[in-house]
């Protein structure tokens, strides 16, 4: 039970670091503030560096991880597209990226109960990711 929930967790965080990451891609480009392209660089990095370390304990498991919900990754992609052509502001990628952050705040909080049993290193990681994203929530809440 404890391998099963550590393992399916740390798959959950990576689906969702894989989304924070594409995220941002979608948007960087269309950041008007130096300011805020780099804190989006910075956190970009983050979640690069937080996916390195679960993808070293997955890989101890023998598993490669989990890619998102193709449905919710392209359903949010379009979503950003549409909002960034029509509203194509600081404040239009802070929002988007806000809404992203309190939904992966929510659902990681789910999966720490979900997978109770998972081991430490897992449920520490897991509230890094949440901790990282509370911090952009709070962060790019200037740009709003």
């Amino acid at each position: 039970m404890i391998e099963h929930d550590t393992i399916e967790l740390l798959r959950q965080c990576d689906a969702g670091i894989q989304m924070g990451i594409a995220a941002i891609d979608e948007v960087k480009e269309h950041a008007q503030d130096g300011v805020l392209r780099t804190m989006l660089d910075d956190y970009q990095r983050e979640y690069a560096e937080l996916q390195n370390e679960l993808q070293g304990i997955l890989h101890s498991y023998r598993d490669e991880g989990k890619d998102p919900n193709p449905v919710l990754k392209a359903m949010a992609r379009l979503k950003t597209n549409v909002m960034m052509a029509v509203k194509d502001t600081d404040e239009e990628i802070a929002s988007l990226i806000s809404d992203g952050c309190s939904m992966g705040i929510k659902s990681l909080n789910g999966y720490l109960n979900q997978y109770a049993a998972a081991d430490e290193r897992a449920q520490d990681i897991t509230r890094c990711l949440i901790e990282l994203q509370d911090r952009q929530l709070h962060s790019l809440s200037r740009y709003l």
